[in-house]
């Protein structure tokens, strides 16, 4: 690196390669402390506002920052030893990475945005292929139009990017699909863009410029550019080539169709993540032999702060060397293939990449095979499938799968795993370390971790996917509850219980579901069973609905089901009591009171104008009492009616009160081993063990009844000759006796409660 500088002598640059040794040095240092301490450098060493918000870049990422201050420092100089530095860092560069991938005698242009570079050679194919362009401008293009072939495979949004930015038309883009038949369904479909050329060319247009894929940015599929070259050089197309899998290109064994694309006539690519190279430009590699026609199209320029862009990769290709630069995409591409080879074993898993084993991207989703088949992979087996059957499954998977996807992310986040939604297969997670193996640092045993994560987030997929379709069933076939399809929720279901006052025809929130939503999810999580509740939906201008989540064990769906039905029902009849109870008291008091007011008004007629006088009063109820009775009333609440406290006090009863009976509950429990949670099935044998429980308990009940018949029944059958061959052991006979003192306390000791005659 600082060989390169001192070639152009001059003390300014010297000394910039002075400071730029020292530096490094201070790198060098600053690891090496870090690794005899024992830790790792971090972005939590940073103090200041950045701290713990910048990941750990590394050393070959301190040099690419260090290019951009650089860069700053050498555009202080003067313009001739400008002119000399930057032409010599941009084309270094440009040589190195033609070397490095394969692109022999190619020019270079490095930009910010990656799809600026295919904008660039769009507007250098346009010049060579309108020579008046120049002159005559949007003339030319109008007698003639330009025609831009884009994969249906391509990134979201390119083809707009380029209309935008080279003011033409929509109808200029012709997105050619990808094999429908045979071969890869991400692959673009040669025999169909000849027939779309040859249509255009009988139209009178021009077809321009091909943009094909070398790893398609959904799930890294390669076109066949070999066979698409061909037939660009039959029309005089520019073929323009981008993609993850270009990387390899710097491997010693490239696969024949990523080689292929070394004879294109332009290239994209992106060495920034490939190498996690922070604030790295990506880079155009093109070849053209006119200048001029370069110049125009924006391609080179004299500005040297045009050509202090490549400043930053020119630092970090030199630090990290020829062997640095290949083993980081080896290593990428070694974690995609033990990815896939582990995913290979794992049951329910689905790779969707497997005919490529070069691709480095791992493209996978969970799956399995139903009573009806996964609609997905088998609809053309199971032509019979209902077609709301065949979307209910797939948006099923699809919701397991963006769990997982998250789950995993959250898990394994060094794993660098992204959620996507393909048009044909669904919900997929996707795995591609050289977009960010080397950013991340994920290792093998970063992979190992993820499929053990994987494996063991199966048995919950499994079973839920399982158990959807019985719960859907189970809560339609049940009154008072509704079944709702919530497509975001990955749970068991979404049920929702229909009140006496709900109104079917709106969605709108009522505040008494809401209230019985609220105690329903707080019952159902007292029984601390195994499974999740939550009340939903976010938006509270929607009806309350109970969310069930998801469970790795078998569940018992009836009895979960019956539970919500009875819990809720009970919820609501007990506030509706509470309401008519409120009711029937402020009813009640009222009355009281109008009673009250008459016995007063009865009483001082009774007792005559002169006893209310202070002194004449006192004087008279000395001479003459009043024999008053307390008159008072009681309100019987479960006649709801009021009654006079007369008898309390005559018959002096007023502590003698009824115990209620207690409160029978609906909720119909099923016995359960000792440990077991509720809603959980019961293991083989239950069945037997509940029957021989049941028989015993109704034995001891018939020896409770025949002993309360009296001593004089227990005492006959004790003497009867009929009893001596089977008779008691003293064990039993003490047991006899024991029962028989229980009976006797029930019928003699226990006290006899006479009910009042208010009462019957």
């Amino acid at each position: 690196m600082d060989a390169s500088l001192e070639k152009i002598a001059d003390p300014t640059l010297a000394e910039m390669g002075k400071n730029l040794k020292e530096a490094m040095k201070m790198l060098e240092d600053s690891q090496r402390t870090a690794e005899e301490n024992g830790k790792k450098i971090v972005s939590g060493d940073i103090p200041g506002p950045l701290q713990g918000r910048i990941q750990n870049i590394g050393e070959q990422g301190h040099m690419a920052l260090l290019g951009h201050s650089l860069g700053a420092y050498i555009s202080t100089l003067d313009k001739e030893k400008l002119r000399k530095l930057t032409t010599r860092i941009l084309s270094d560069t440009t040589l190195w990475l033609c070397r490095i991938f394969r692109y022999e005698n190619g020019c270079a242009y490095f930009h910010e945005e990656e799809r600026e570079g295919l904008a660039k050679i769009c507007r250098l194919a346009i010049h060579s292929r309108y020579e008046d362009f120049v002159v005559d401008g949007f003339n030319v293009l109008y007698n003639k139009k330009p025609v831009i072939y884009l994969s249906a495979a391509a990134r979201p949004g390119l083809g707009q990017y380029l209309c935008n930015q080279l003011g033409l038309p929509f109808p200029c883009l012709c997105r050619v699909p990808c094999n429908t038949m045979f071969g890869s369904q991400h692959q673009m479909d040669v025999a169909f863009l000849e027939k779309l050329i040859k249509d255009d060319v009988e139209r009178g247009r021009l077809p321009l410029l091909l943009v094909a894929n070398a790893g398609t940015a959904a799930v890294g599929h390669t076109d066949k550019i070999g066979r698409l070259k061909e037939l660009c050089e039959q029309y005089g197309m520019w073929l323009h080539v981008e993609g993850v899998n270009l990387a390899t290109l710097a491997l010693g064994y490239v696969s024949s169709s990523v080689l292929a694309a070394t004879k294109c006539d332009s290239m994209t690519m992106t060495p920034g993540p490939w190498l996690g190279l922070p604030a790295v430009p990506a880079v155009t590699l093109y070849k053209h032999d006119d200048p001029a026609l370069t110049l125009v199209a924006g391609l080179t320029s004299n500005k040297p702060a045009d050509k202090l862009r490549a400043l930053p990769l020119w630092l970090s290709l030199q630090y990290l060397g020829l062997d640095g630069i290949v083993e980081k995409i080896k290593h990428a591409c070694q974690l995609s293939q033990r990815l896939q080879e582990n995913l290979k074993k794992v049951n329910h898993i689905k790779i969707l990449v497997e005919d490529e084993l070069s691709s480095p991207v791992v493209v996978f989703r969970f799956f399995q095979e139903l009573a009806g088949s996964d609609p997905v992979f088998k609809a053309v087996l199971a032509p019979n499938t209902a077609p709301s059957t065949v979307s209910r499954e797939r948006h099923s998977c699809d919701v397991l799968n963006r769990w997982l996807g998250e789950q995993l992310k959250h898990l394994v986040p060094v794993s660098g795993l992204t959620v996507m939604d393909l048009e044909a297969e669904g919900t997929c997670v996707r795995f591609s370390p050289l977009m960010t193996a080397a950013v991340l640092g994920t290792r093998g045993e970063d992979v190992d971790q993820l499929v053990a994560c994987i494996q063991s987030k199966l048995p919950v997929l499994s079973c839920t996917l399982q158990l959807r379709e019985e719960f859907k069933q189970e809560v339609e076939g049940t009154a008072g509850l509704l079944y709702v399809d919530d497509p975001n929720w990955p749970g068991i279901g979404v049920v929702r219980y229909e009140h006496a006052n709900d109104d079917k025809s709106s969605l709108k929130s009522d505040p008494e579901g809401e209230k019985i939503h609220a105690g329903l999810l707080k019952k159902l999580n007292e029984l601390e069973s195994d499974l999740t509740f939550k009340m939903g939906p976010e938006y509270k201008s929607m009806k309350s609905c109970l969310y069930i989540g998801m469970t790795s064990d078998d569940i018992d769906i009836s009895e979960l089901v019956e539970t919500i039905a009875v819990t809720a029902r009970e919820i609501e009849e007990n506030s509706r009591l509470l309401e008519n109870m409120t009711e029937v008291v402020r009813k009640g008091i009222q009355e009281a009171q109008v009673e009250l007011q008459k016995a007063n008004e009865e009483r001082l007629l009774e007792e005559g104008v002169l006893r209310q006088i202070p002194v004449v009063g006192s004087v008279l109820n000395w001479f003459s009492p009043v024999q008053a009775l307390q008159k008072g009333r009681t309100f019987n609440l479960t006649a709801g009616s009021l009654e006079s406290t007369e008898p309390i006090y005559v018959y002096k009863a007023q502590g003698a009160g009824v115990t209620p009976p207690p409160t029978p509950s609906s909720i119909r429990t099923k016995q359960r081993f000792p440990g077991q949670k509720p809603f959980k099935r019961s293991p083989r044998g239950s069945d037997a063990l509940s029957e021989t429980s049941s028989v015993s308990h109704i034995d001891d009940v018939e020896k409770v009844e025949r002993l309360s018949s009296g001593p004089e029944h227990v005492t006959l059958e004790a003497n009867s000759p009929e009893g001596h061959p089977g008779a008691p052991t003293p064990q039993k006979a003490d047991q006899t006796e024991d029962l028989q003192k229980k009976a006797q306390c029930s019928e003699d000791d226990c006290p006899q409660v006479e009910e009042p005659e208010s009462l019957r």
